[in-house]
């Protein structure tokens, strides 16, 4: 069953906000090989929209490690025949996935909204990205290519073919919740293997929908599962049950580090995609209304809660105060509100612990960085905003690289600016973080915009455009402590989701010693 009774609402929300007794609260369930079953532990967690917390959304189960054994369990079952299922008829059921998206776009959208905050067209927008990664993987499904290639003795055939890795964990974040997912779910289960999906605790409605979805496809019992809870009581046990071969995560470094050290003893694959301080690059000769919009979007789009957002700009000195006050005058005039409304420009923060810490940022930027605070650096309270999690956009001017705000990632709409001198300025000013998502330069001059595409030491790069907008058909992640090598999207997820294997197929009828036997060929008539 998809959504249950309604329940009276007595447990704690996750989100902070007050304990509110709702009647008209749906019930969610777990998915553990094709049934919609409650956890084993009766428990259930409130998710509340960070615009209006007075609104309960629903109750998702609080699950335990027994709940990840049984999911687990059934997806190794599951596993042994969905590995055989052809490619391409694995592909069909992507197919059919996509249309059904489709179909539910708005719907899906409006309620990621609701559960996450985002303004309905980053909504509509992150339900396209899981429609697009659909379509795009179904087209693998006939290009899960290998390698042939000679053999160096006669009468010998040499190729390389992709397996599956076997059962996959997949954690994912809040700020996408239903694109992330997507990324990590289509390439998996085309590849062969089967899932077990952990979704953030703030955003489980987006990826029940698409769980629903897969259902609806024709995704066989088994082969994806959903369970939702906490990190410490589903994350962790998923991460580390023997049956898991691969998780892949998408969150915070510091969590990353856990999860690879988690990874480590039983030698499972690990995909790591994590925090990003991003860079745009400013030059004299740029487009200054454009490279304004670009800042704007990349800076305050998802309300600077994305891991490629647009958090430092680097401006050169010589437009450094004419981009700067357009760029504030921008950011005051940004509507922001329930992202419900059409009109709303930037929505809310996730919850209560995440405005707690961008504040903290704010702080630190005023009176320990002492950087010049242009605009914003307030939660907002009053009238619409009383229930909610909304902070000002927030501008820091005549920053210093070295500074906190500089450095460290702040996950909310707080952007620093930073004045060069020259390009070289500028690139070293970029990379001199530890992190390496994404980076962008805003130039009318392509010898410039070369040498930074050269330069920067960053997963992605974009050229008269923000560092936020990459599209599924190319590879998707970082450099340094912003990933671990992998990469999502594209034809590049295949190598994460599958392991080679070298087939020889020797027809001479007798024994051939590779790299021994090879001086025999030299007997070989011409």
């Amino acid at each position: 069953m998809a959504k249950a009774k309604p329940a009276i609402a007595r447990t704690k929300t996750a989100k902070g906000a007050p304990a509110i007794r709702t009647a008209a609260a749906p019930r969610f369930s777990n998915y553990i090989n094709g049934e919609w079953v409650p956890s084993v532990t009766g428990e259930y967690f409130e998710n509340r929209n960070p615009a209006d917390t007075r609104d309960l959304i629903g109750l998702f189960p609080k699950s335990n490690a027994e709940d990840v054994a049984r999911a687990v369990a059934a997806a190794r079952e599951a596993y042994e025949k969905w590995r055989l299922v052809p490619a391409p008829k694995r592909a069909e059921i992507m197919f059919r996935l996509g249309e059904i998206l489709i179909r539910r776009k708005e719907t899906f959208a409006r309620e990621m909204t609701r559960e996450m905050g985002k303004i309905l067209k980053e909504s509509r927008g992150d339900v396209q990205e899981a429609i697009d990664i659909c379509y795009f993987t179904a087209g693998e499904g006939r290009r899960l290519y290998g390698q042939t290639t000679p053999s160096e003795l006669p009468n010998k055939f040499a190729m390389s073919v992709r397996m599956p890795v076997g059962v996959c964990a997949i954690i994912t974040p809040w700020n996408f919740p239903m694109a992330i997912p997507a990324w990590k779910l289509m390439p998996a289960i085309l590849c062969g293997n089967t899932v077990v999906m952990k979704p953030a605790t703030d955003t489980p409605l987006s990826v029940y929908n698409l769980v629903k979805a897969c259902e609806e496809a024709g995704v066989p019992p088994g082969v994806v599962n959903l369970v939702t809870g906490s990190g410490s009581s589903v994350g962790t046990p998923l991460m580390t049950h023997p049956d898991v071969r691969l998780v892949s995560f998408t969150g915070s470094t510091e969590v990353g580090r856990k999860v690879s050290e988690a990874c480590a003893p039983s030698f499972k694959k690990c995909n790591l995609e994590m925090g990003g301080k991003n860079v745009i690059i400013v030059m004299d000769d740029a487009n200054l209304d454009l490279a304004v919009d670009g800042a704007i979007w990349g800076g305050f789009g998802t309300s600077g809660q994305r891991c490629t957002a647009s958090s430092r700009i680097v401006v050169h000195k010589k437009v450094y105060k004419k981009f700067l006050t357009q760029f504030v005058e921008r950011a005051r005039a940004l509507r922001v509100g329930n992202g419900l409304d059409e009109r709303t420009e930037m929505g809310p923060i996730i919850n209560e612990a995440q405005v707690q810490s961008i504040l903290h940022y704010i702080e630190i930027g005023k009176n320990q960085d002492r950087a010049k605070l242009m605009c914003g650096g307030n939660r907002l309270t009053h009238g619409e905003y009383a229930y909610g999690y909304f902070i000002e956009p927030t501008v820091f001017a005549d920053c210093h690289p070295d500074m906190v705000i500089c450095q460290e990632e702040i996950f909310g709409p707080v952007v620093s600016v930073i004045p060069c001198n020259s390009l070289e300025e500028a690139i070293q000013i970029g990379n001199n973080v530890r992190y390496g998502l994404s980076s962008a330069i805003y130039t009318q001059d392509i010898n410039k915009a070369f040498i930074a595409m050269r330069e920067m030491y960053t997963g992605i790069f974009y050229v008269n455009a923000p560092t936020i907008g990459a599209e599924t058909h190319l590879p998707f992640g970082g450099t340094k402590e912003t990933g671990n090598g992998h990469r999502e999207a594209g034809v590049q997820a295949l190598e994460l989701f599958t392991e080679w294997k070298a087939v020889y197929i020797d027809y001479s009828g007798r024994l051939q010693r590779a790299q021994i036997d090879t001086a025999e060929l030299s007997a070989i008539p011409s």
